[in-house]
């Protein structure tokens, strides 16, 4: 589990330090989106060739483990 965790990269020299799939111009968002658009996993390898399988799971990992955080801070708007 740890090791597709260490996929998601957060680089404040990459999408200004949004999370992405091994440093790349990739967002987590950007896949979230694919998947949300109804893309299957096999569309998205085939459309994006640079991404793995063990990218889309990656991602799926990271919004399990954001939506079970035990706190959440707000934001001051």
């Amino acid at each position: 589990m740890n090791i597709l965790l260490k996929r998601i990269t957060l680089n404040p020299k990459v999408c200004n330090g949004k999370p992405t799939l091994r440093n790349m111009r990739f967002t987590v968002a950007q896949m979230f989106d694919l998947l949300a658009s109804g893309m299957t996993q096999e569309e998205i390898l085939e459309d994006f060739p640079y991404l793995e399988k063990e990218d889309i799971h990656a991602c799926l990992l990271y919004a399990s483990k954001m939506a079970s955080a035990q706190s959440i801070i707000p934001l001051a708007a």
